[in-house]
């Protein structure tokens, strides 16, 4: 069996209050979000927490997604960034490094692929997750509740204690023109502690 869905982030501003969401149906979907980050951060966010959900099943999971930052990521650039040190071709650290090694890790071991999709096209599950990452940044931005979701069924949610958030030097790293439409572009590598971000 193969579960499909689709995974997306937001940042009001880019960089500004942010969220992220994946959607399979309308009794299967998470969303979550913090009060500053980026695009890319969200967008790495939902897949990272997709593979999280979806950890306790051997099922196949087919991810659709709008960021060729994300898919190439993950697909193309990370084995060779692993022998690197973590580090790009160019010698500098890689971007969003917290991220990079979590999706690392839950990877290890699914099977799985990603398939492109348009953004902001129509496409249903991609308009899904648009929606909830968006809402996700909105209530952030208003210091309303998040709708989280109903997540994934027979999960195990991790507490907050058990999750490692973005740090204020990767939400302002210079995305104002993201890499997912530009994924050869650069930033300054994150600093600074990560502070807890999602409750569930």
């Amino acid at each position: 069996m193969t579960i499909t869905a689709a995974a997306d982030g937001s940042a009001l501003g880019n960089p500004g209050p942010a969220g992220w969401a994946w959607y399979v149906d309308d009794s299967a979907w998470a969303a979550g979000g913090w009060a500053h980050g980026t695009n890319n951060i969200g967008e790495l966010t939902a897949v990272l927490e997709l593979f999280r959900a979806t950890a306790h099943v051997d099922d196949d999971l087919l991810i659709l997604c709008d960021s060729q930052y994300v898919i190439n990521s993950i697909t193309t650039w990370m084995p060779g960034w692993k022998k690197r040190g973590w580090r790009k071709g160019d010698g500098k650290p890689v971007l969003n490094l917290e991220l990079m090694q979590a999706l690392d890790a839950a990877i290890a071991g699914r099977r799985y692929r990603f398939e492109w999709v348009k953004g902001h096209a129509g496409h249903p599950l991609n308009e899904a997750a648009d929606v909830r990452a968006r809402g996700a940044a909105e209530a952030y931005q208003r210091g309303t509740p998040v709708q989280s979701g109903p997540g994934y069924p027979g999960a195990v949610t991790a507490g907050a204690a058990d999750r490692r958030g973005v740090s204020a030097g990767a939400a302002e790293e210079a995305d104002a023109d993201p890499t997912s439409r530009n994924p050869a572009r650069s930033a300054a590598p994150a600093a600074g502690p990560a502070p807890t971000l999602f409750d569930f």
